[in-house]
């Protein structure tokens, strides 16, 4: 096993009785794209929002760069939490802004740089997802997909050393699925950063994920290589992927 980054020990949460989360370990490998797939409904969401510090479990423990974390103070969690940057499943950017001024949102509000120095950033960041030229629309003026774009410039804007993905692909073509599925492993490569990412989109996340964790019934029932996970014998897991490889199946056919 590599370094360990985040580590997951034994995880609970439930809601109004409802176990969610039932004894989850993980372990996420520095520098890696580790994709956590599951049912809708699993908890993935849950999952995600306990490792930023969001939501505080019933139990267990949350370790991130060596430092526990699920007691700490909302103080010291603002302080935990620079070592994150986040792509909403909507892309959450502001409708008032353009794409320019959402990416560069976080170093307004969070640095004291000078202007020239946020412009060679915004810029570059902008560069690297294929959007300078769009930079002074607003998002109501650009594709589904040019969102997810800007999302994922303004989550790397501060040069977090863990990027966290909640459905990067979700509301998306097949098509441009493979083409942002193709662009996070791109920039993952580059900036050599920790990528943790939840989805259910099974073909895209196949090719782009070092490690794939499957979460079903509250805990995490496989953790392997895309290789390892597709031939599992597991039954939960085969009926998971032959329901997804299905449903892209009919999803292509009804696009021709």
């Amino acid at each position: 096993m590599g370094d360990i980054v985040i580590r997951i020990v034994d995880l609970k949460k439930s809601f109004d009785n409802q176990k969610v989360l039932d004894g989850i370990n993980l372990e996420i490998e520095r520098g890696k794209i580790t994709v956590i797939i599951g049912k809708s409904g699993s908890g993935k969401s849950v999952l995600l929002k306990h490792i930023i510090g969001l939501i505080k479990p019933d139990s267990g423990e949350i370790w991130v760069d060596g430092k526990e974390i699920t007691k700490l103070s909302e103080k010291e969690l603002n302080g935990i939490r620079l070592n994150f940057g986040m792509l909403f499943q909507e892309a959450a950017l502001f409708d008032s802004m353009s794409i320019w001024e959402n990416v560069a949102f976080p170093l307004v509000e969070r640095t004291r740089l000078k202007k020239e120095e946020i412009k060679r950033i915004v810029d570059e960041k902008l560069e690297q997802v294929g959007l300078l030229e769009h930079a002074n629309k607003l998002p109501s003026e650009v594709s589904g997909g040019m969102k997810k774009r800007a999302g994922l410039a303004r989550a790397l804007v501060l040069d977090p050393p863990i990027v966290l993905f909640d459905e990067p692909t979700s509301a998306l073509d097949p098509v441009m699925s493979l083409t942002i599925s193709d662009l996070i492993k791109e920039t993952q490569r580059k900036l050599k950063k920790t990528y943790v990412v939840i989805s259910h989109d099974i073909i895209g996340m196949f090719r782009i994920a070092d490690k794939v964790a499957m979460l079903s019934g509250g805990k995490i029932i496989a953790y392997g290589t895309p290789e390892e996970i597709s031939v599992s014998k597991n039954p939960d897991i085969k009926e998971f992927l032959d329901a997804s490889r299905i449903k892209e199946i009919g999803g292509q056919n009804e696009k021709r």
